[in-house]
Order: structure tokens, then sequence, then C-alpha cells
């Protein structure tokens, strides 16, 4: 069997590396080099890295909806072709070239999380457990016929990077075991209850801007699962009026909170922490981050900053 492998993100990595060793594999269809970081040049993926040294062909088209694109993917004669983590929606032209057609590889139990940023909404919600799904692709986002999938529990102190790493490592073997029994005609897709989907869209920096408004037990499950992108941020002014951002990381202990107190307000800044006062409950803080400056405990931010204390924290949407 001709394979073809879609994928950019670098969850994808260990899935392309299995296919790769098993053989079969006639190409590799990735993003176009980008800029990374505050270099001006463009970056290769690191998939594709590996598919060079290993003499896979590369397609990198920018939009694949164009007909010398697609034409690209179709000389490449695929009878299978497996997607995870591309970064596209594949057109229709693309999903019926495969004789036994397109699947993809999504990183939670679908239904549950249709959509790019799946693996921090299992941990956002409280999830009991996450895992990998690989469905038939249809036209519509993640809604396809599930073929197979398999669950891993979720302890409640998992970060954004912790669980995009295990799936990473997990999703190899239900992809070859999946791979063999498409092989045999052994594997059926059975169909999804849309009544059970939920949707966790792509994410921006601006969604690691802190809304202390919400429960201490969401905004610490929040800031898990935007570890370590777009991480969890927040703003105050100084003691000159100038706003500044301060930036929270995973481990955040949950207190309760005495007293009528405001969202955001520094309710206490010690050796044991900052504790910060949310729309129920509070939130113990051991490490943080003000802008220019590095990563510190509390204990060592108070001896160098007084700022924090008496602060009342708010989000950069509501700077007017």
């Amino acid at each position: 069997m001709r394979k073809l492998f879609m994928g950019t993100g670098d969850i994808a990595l260990p899935s392309f590396r299995m296919m790769a060793e098993e053989g079969g594999l006639v190409g590799l269809v990735t993003q176009p080099d980008r800029p990374v970081g505050r270099s001006s040049k463009p970056c290769p993926p690191e998939i594709k890295k590996e598919a060079v040294d290993l003499g896979i062909p590369v397609v990198q088209p920018e939009k694949l909806r164009m007909e010398e694109e697609i034409e690209g993917v179709s000389r490449l004669k695929p009878d299978l072709i497996v997607v995870m983590a591309y970064g596209q929606i594949l057109p229709s032209a693309v999903l019926q070239l495969p004789h036994y057609g397109c699947i993809n590889v999504h990183a939670s139990l679908l239904p549950r999380h249709r959509g790019a940023s799946c693996i921090q909404a299992a941990i956002k919600e409280g999830d009991g457990e996450s895992g990998i799904s690989i469905i038939e692709m249809v036209e519509e986002l993640d809604a396809g016929d599930i073929i197979t999938k398999r669950a891993t529990p979720l302890c409640g102190d998992e970060t954004g990077g912790s669980l995009h790493d295990r799936l990473a490592e997990m999703a190899p073997q239900v992809l070859k075991e999946c791979l063999e029994g498409l092989a045999d005609g052994k594997l059926r897709g059975s169909p999804q209850d849309d009544s059970l989907a939920t949707y966790a869209p792509r994410l921006n920096r601006s969604d690691g801007d802190l809304d202390w408004e919400q429960s201490a037990d969401l905004l610490e499950r929040r800031i898990r699962a935007h570890d370590p992108w777009p991480g969890s941020f927040t703003c105050f002014k100084d003691n000159r009026g100038r706003v500044r951002r301060v930036k929270f990381f995973p481990g955040a202990k949950v207190e309760e909170r005495v007293g009528v107190l405001v969202p955001g307000e520094v309710i206490e800044m010690s050796s044991a922490g900052l504790k910060v006062a949310c729309g129920e409950g509070a939130l113990r803080f051991e490490e943080l981050q003000l802008e220019g400056a590095k990563r510190l405990p509390v204990g060592e931010v108070i001896r160098g900053n007084s700022s924090l204390a008496g602060q009342c924290f708010f989000s950069l949407a509501g700077i007017a």
C-alpha cells in the first residue's frame, strides 16, 4: 500500500517516524517554511527536516486548493492518506484521491473537542481522560466515522505541553494497529454522535489573558492548559502608574478566600507565595515572571519589587 503522510505540528513526528520505518511511505505533505521567533528567515518544520534526511519526497503547498497544488499531491499516487496536525482543511478533491481514503489522527476522544486546541480543552474542562481518535475524513471538521480510539487518564496535574507529549508518543501504536486492520479489511468506522460534539477553536496569544472573574478552579486548569503556549498573564499598575504585565505558571494552589474582595485583588504576598482573589475562591502562586525580568519564586520577587503588594490585577482586554 502506498501511504502518504500529511502533518506539520511536532505532535505528528512520532507517527511519521513509525510510518517511515514500516515502509510504503511515498511522501510527506507539510506546511511551507515560515519565519520562527524574531528571525525573518524561513524555517522548515521539524517533520520536513526528518523527511529530507530519510530521502522521502516533500510537498509544501501554500494553500491546498489550487489545481496545480492538488496535482502535486496526486502525482505521489497514494492509496491511503494519513493526516495529523497538518494545519489546513483538505478539499474534497484531495479526500477523493486515495483508494482507501483519508484518515485523521486526532488528539481527543471524539466527538468531544473537535478542533485545533483539543489537548488544551480537555485540561480546561477538567476531563477525566483524553486520548487518540482515528477517523475517516470528511469535509466537515473532525466529524467523520470513528475507526478506533484509545483513552489515557488525566490526573489533574497535566499541562498542555505534557499532555501533548504523552499523546504524541501514544499515537503511533494506535495508528499502527489501525493501518494493519485497514490493510486486512477488518476495520469499519462508526458514526459519531453529533449531539455530544464540543469544539475547541485555534488558540491566539490573547487567550493567555486571565479573567479573574472566573473561579479559581477554572483558572488553575486554564493556566495548566495554556502552558507552554500561549501562556498566562495579567496586568497591573506599578508605583509610577505604568501598566505592566506579570506571567503565571502551572502549580497554583486553589484556596478559600475570606471577606469581600474584588476579583484580581492581591490578598497576600509573602515567602509562602502570592494569593489572588478570583470570582470564586483564590489562587496561590509560588512563581511568577514580571515583564522584562526572569521567572522567580515569589519570595525573591518581594526582595526586589514591592509594587505587587495591594494590587488588583486586571485583564489586558479591560484596558480602556
